[in-house]
């Protein structure tokens, strides 16, 4: 059954039970919303894919440390200032599975694994929810139950869904049929964070069989997740949905830095019916948000909140993948480029509006 967005929202209101504010632990630090975490039956669909593991580390520690939340994961925060961190499944997740009978149940165990695991330290963690994208209408109401539920404070997706007996049908969320889920993200008003995935196999051959080291974050990611999140753009998800708040990580994908010469370029698609109702530029000062994680370039930073603004910018690391303490190291010597006003901004004041932390 499909339910119409006019009963998503009637459903939302009968069932949201509003709760105290949030206490979290507020010292003056950091909060970190791109921070990864796996279960024990997905473990093997990152480290297979992974294509090395960070500096200074091994694939057994990689492993390690996408299990764990608080023991390492929790003593790098203490020591290096993070008072709060958003924790989501890592790439693929239920991106990479095909069936969707068995994504949509993983999703909820996942989402239900995540809650338990961090029910007794919500001062210091946060989730974004695992969804199955096959079906909007699903991932709506299961976004619902782990926000009112659950009190998750969005959703991550690892790009596009892959689906189909041979995993070559992808599912991208620009389309109409997913006008049910934005309206479910915009009456619930949380973010969705849009993260980079491996692509599917056959991808791969065709784009990089000539050059295997650009696979993954060097090259691919960015290349792949920077279509899907203009799609929202020229497909005119944001005109739909104007209140939609979007996170792309790693910098913004790179779109920031190249915004003139697409706003320049999407024009030339106005006569033949590109719909999106504003250049692209523009939606990253009322719907996109960037963060940090895993690109920590202080003069790409500068350019970037020349380009889009400090409050469209938020810190993160990207562990396990990045060190924290790199991190860390790298925010604070900010001070030496930016005045406290703009470094408390970047490291907190952001992200404590934007996830609601406060209210």
């Amino acid at each position: 059954m499909i339910l119409a967005p006019v009963f998503i929202s009637i459903f939302i209101i009968a069932s949201f039970n509003p709760v105290a504010s949030r206490k979290w632990r507020d010292t003056g630090g950091t909060i970190a919303l791109e921070e990864a975490w796996t279960v024990p039956a997905l473990l093997d669909q990152i480290i297979s894919n992974v294509g090395g593991a960070p500096l200074s580390s091994s694939l057994e520690q990689l492993a390690a440390n996408l299990l764990d939340i608080h023991n390492q994961r929790l003593s790098d925060m203490n020591a290096n200032g993070i008072d709060f961190m958003v924790i989501s499944c890592a790439s693929p997740c239920i991106q990479g599975i095909s069936d969707p009978v068995l994504a949509e149940q993983m999703a909820v165990d996942v989402n239900n694994q995540l809650a338990a695991s961090i029910s007794n330290s919500t001062d210091r963690f946060g989730g974004f929810a695992s969804l199955s994208m096959h079906n909007a209408t699903a991932a709506a109401l299961e976004l619902n139950r782990t926000v009112t539920e659950l009190g998750f404070l969005g959703a991550l997706v690892n790009d596009y869904q892959q689906s189909g007996a041979d995993n070559t049908t992808l599912l991208f969320y620009d389309q109409p049929e997913y006008d049910v889920f934005w309206q479910m993200v915009t009456d619930l008003d949380v973010p969705v964070y849009f993260h980079p995935r491996d692509n599917i196999a056959q991808i791969s051959q065709l784009m990089f069989s000539h050059a295997r080291y650009l696979e993954g974050p060097a090259q691919e990611f960015a290349t792949t997740l920077s279509t899907h999140i203009l799609g929202l753009c020229t497909d005119g998800v944001f005109d739909r949905f104007p209140k939609l708040k979007i996170i792309v990580g790693h910098l913004g994908e790179r779109i920031p830095s190249d915004l003139f010469r697409i706003d320049e370029q999407l024009r030339r698609q106005l006569p033949q019916g590109l719909p999106m109702l504003r250049n692209a530029s523009s939606y990253w000062r009322t719907n996109l948000f960037e963060t940090t994680s895993g690109n920590f370039a202080t003069p790409l930073l500068k350019f970037h909140i020349d380009q889009i603004g400090l409050d469209r910018i938020l810190y993160s690391v990207d562990y396990p993948f990045a060190s924290i303490s790199e991190g860390a190291a790298w925010i604070d010597s900010l001070s030496g480029h930016m005045d406290q006003r703009a470094t408390d901004s970047l490291k907190r004041g952001v992200a404590i509006d934007l996830l609601k932390l406060n209210q």
